[in-house]
């Protein structure tokens, strides 16, 4: 936190744009420790879908036939939009962040609204994905109904896998959404500004994460299988 807040706090003036809450003595150790901590929570995630690329480069090492001709039945068009879409919204979220530390309410309020829509396209281009595997039935494991497979079993360990990846993936972008909604209304109520936009900073890290996972996520998948 700029050194402007500080001063702000220590000449007793209120502001609901920005406080220090009691535990902490200063703005600059809040601002600090709460990026420590979202930096944590930003390990764990990464923890998470650590496991999960390592349990597929294992599975592809046991199945590498049924994976390659599984991962060819993924519509790689849909895949590339989907990147392309999380992409842009990285970019709206970051000029948001920027926007915020300038005290530009108005711009701040567009940039969230455009990620939402990104985010949102990118989900519902995922709804038609899933759909059309659905109705070929290419599901997981035993579930797989698909004809015309040399290994049907390896193939069906293969979308098993990559349901669970691209649905917890899926689940990090809903989460995303309520996250920027929640700054979206706090920046309507005038909340941030030069001074404070801690949360704002915070939101836009987890997005440019859950960015990031899909942009490994996509060639990983759709590309390599």
């Amino acid at each position: 936190m700029s050194s402007s807040a500080e001063a702000h706090v220590a000449n007793g003036e209120k502001s609901p744009q920005f406080h220090v809450a009691h535990h902490f003595p200063t703005a600059d150790i809040q601002f600090n420790s709460g990026k420590m901590g979202i930096w944590l929570f930003l390990v764990t995630e990464i923890l998470l879908f650590g496991g999960m690329f390592c349990s597929f480069a294992i599975f592809r090492s046991w199945y590498l036939g049924g994976f390659v001709e599984a991962h060819h039945h993924l519509d790689r068009v849909m895949g590339g939009i989907n990147t392309i879409v999380l992409i842009c919204s990285s970019l709206t979220m970051a000029l948001a962040v920027r926007a915020a530390q300038t005290t530009n309410k108005k711009a701040v309020t567009v940039l969230l609204g455009l990620t939402l829509a990104f985010a949102a396209t990118f989900l519902v281009i995922k709804y038609f994905e899933y759909s059309h595997k659905f109705h070929d039935g290419l599901l997981p494991g035993i579930h797989f109904t698909a004809t015309g497979f040399q290994e049907p079993r390896e193939a069906g360990i293969f979308f098993a896998i990559y349901f669970m990846m691209t649905g917890i993936h899926g689940f990090h972008v809903l989460a995303g959404m309520g996250l920027i909604t929640w700054i979206l209304i706090r920046n309507l109520k005038g909340q941030f500004s030069s001074r404070y936009y801690a949360p704002v900073e915070g939101v836009g890290l987890y997005w440019h994460l859950v960015d990031l996972i899909w942009i490994y996520l996509f060639p990983l998948l759709y590309l390599v299988g």
